[in-house]
């Protein structure tokens, strides 16, 4: 090694202290505009270029640089993200968070012929700005360059699985091989674009979901996951919890209700207009049963399930499903448990001289 690249190394050493709190400072900024956005990410990180890998880097290309400053990427920070779209949102929050070197950065995203594929990456050159820290005594902390790096997940794997392949050995690569690469690049990038095109149409599905049931169109919207989500979002069996609690003058202790869809499909639910049928059809029935359960005890605290339970064990036994329905049902719930054969009986004798048994 020359004496030019040795005095590199020595500035390198001298500086690392200020290096290594500059990568703290960077990746805490990085994950607060991340969290402080609502942000999912596959990875936050930023390193430190290793001595040696520095002098691996000076040996071949040394001679570009005059100083340890000119060498931007001492201080690597990357985000990997699972979109594409994400990447450039979060282009954007960085571009306010730092100081962007733009002549020096690079969206290799942008740099591909029509007719060509391969590493995907935006890279930003940048400096913390005094907004960020502001140390008089270490000025040296905004005024060092660094390499952000952001793209998706698919885009990392194929960087890394391209540097293996490709940089591992100084044999060349023949053609055919390198024409099988690219057409992996390809599909990668295809991949990258339907995932993204694939979670925009589902966010405006569950918006359109969001604003039917908002406007109690309820007869448009197919039972699934996230359509009963949104229907328990609108609260339907508040009201009718407070109506039952009202027997014991008991509070409400609120607990998840998505485990009722599997039943409401079993009772033959396909929209949720068929869930607020099956509601206001058997919900006076399902409050005799509460005042039946209730009547005799002091319980003051009651689950915010107690409603939709009720409505369900109703429905069982008006429809024929009788014990053995009541037994199928709590093994949904709780698991299958010898237990709810007991519950099941108990549900059964408290319900089988109520009014709507006779029916």
């Amino acid at each position: 090694m020359n004496i030019h690249n040795e005095m590199i190394l020595a500035e390198y050493d001298e500086m690392l202290p200020i290096y290594r709190r500059l990568e703290r400072i960077v990746e805490i900024s990085l994950q607060n505009i991340i969290d402080n956005n609502g942000l999912t990410v596959t990875a936050v990180s930023a390193r430190v270029k290793s001595r040696e890998s520095l002098a691996g880097k000076l040996a071949l290309k040394g001679d570009k640089y005059h100083s340890l400053g000119d060498i931007t990427d001492i201080l690597g920070a990357r985000i990997i993200t699972f979109y594409t779209d994400d990447v450039d949102r979060i282009a954007a929050l960085t571009e306010k968070l730092f100081d962007i070197d733009w002549e020096n950065s690079v969206d290799k995203r942008r740099l591909h012929d029509t007719d060509s594929f391969g590493y995907n990456s935006l890279h930003y050159i940048c400096r913390l700005p005094k907004s960020i820290v502001n140390e008089p005594d270490c000025p040296q902390l905004n005024e060092i360059s660094f390499e952000l790096q952001l793209r998706t997940t698919l885009q990392h794997a194929w960087a890394s699985i391209n540097h293996d392949i490709g940089y591992k050995t100084d044999v060349e690569i023949p053609h055919f091989y390198m024409r099988q690469i690219n057409r992996l690049a390809g599909m990668l990038e295809m991949a990258d674009d339907e995932f993204s095109r694939i979670r925009t149409e589902i966010n405006n599905y569950r918006r359109r979901v969001q604003q039917l049931v908002q406007n109690g169109k309820l007869d448009d919207v197919q039972l699934d996951g996230d359509t009963f989500r949104s229907y328990l979002e609108t609260k339907p069996f508040e009201m009718f919890n407070r109506r039952i609690a009202a027997i014991n003058q008991a509070e409400i202790q609120e607990v998840p209700l998505t485990n009722y869809l599997g039943e409401f499909i079993a009772l033959g639910c396909k929209t949720l207009g068929d869930v607020d049928r099956l509601y206001k059809q058997y919900m006076d029935d399902a409050y005799a049963l509460a005042r039946h359960q209730l009547g005799n005890t002091d319980l003051d605290i009651l689950s915010s399930s107690v409603g939709v339970q009720n409505i369900c064990i109703v429905c069982i036994l008006a429809t024929g499903g009788g014990k053995r329905g009541l037994v199928r049902f709590f093994n949904a719930l709780n698991g299958d448990n010898p237990q709810n054969e007991l519950l099941a009986e108990m549900t059964y004798n408290q319900a089988k001289d109520l009014p709507f048994m006779q029916k």
